[in-house]
């Protein structure tokens, strides 16, 4: 019964559209905040990561996976392509990262990841939507 009224309410494209850009948005935030408060905290992700054994000069490219990534996600700019990136730096992050499951915290960060990973697979599966810029540059 939901299933059908949802379902109905996804007809309307309005709503369609706002679902999906919600959808990138919800999404992209997280990448956005975590790449800018490595930019900030630049020493300190350095510091972190190379505690957990990887090199710290891989700081750029997180940096870049995660903010530039984020804001190519939030407008909808090689939607696919970068869910799919994204996607795959969830996974390898949390197995990296997050992999003490016996601490909760830790487990739960490692989950979030993979949550992540499977709504960001969503995307690769069905794009950026009308209001995305992907969509804009295939009209015309």
């Amino acid at each position: 019964m939901f299933d059908s009224l949802i379902r109905k309410l996804l007809e309307q494209s309005v709503l369609l559209n706002l679902t999906s850009l919600a959808s990138r948005l919800l999404m992209s935030a997280i990448f956005i905040l975590a790449g800018f408060s490595k930019i900030t905290g630049y020493a300190g992700t350095v510091g972190y990561m190379q505690a957990m054994g990887v090199p710290g000069a891989l700081a750029p490219l997180a940096i870049l996976v995660e903010l530039g990534g984020g804001l190519a996600l939030l407008f909808g700019l090689w939607t696919r392509s970068i869910a799919a990136i994204l996607a795959g730096f969830c996974v390898i992050t949390a197995f990296i990262f997050h992999h003490n499951l016996a601490d909760q915290t830790t487990m739960i960060m490692f989950m979030k990841n993979m949550a992540m990973a499977g709504g960001l697979l969503q995307l690769v599966m069905y794009g950026g939507g009308a209001a995305s810029l992907d969509r804009r540059s295939t009209q015309g």
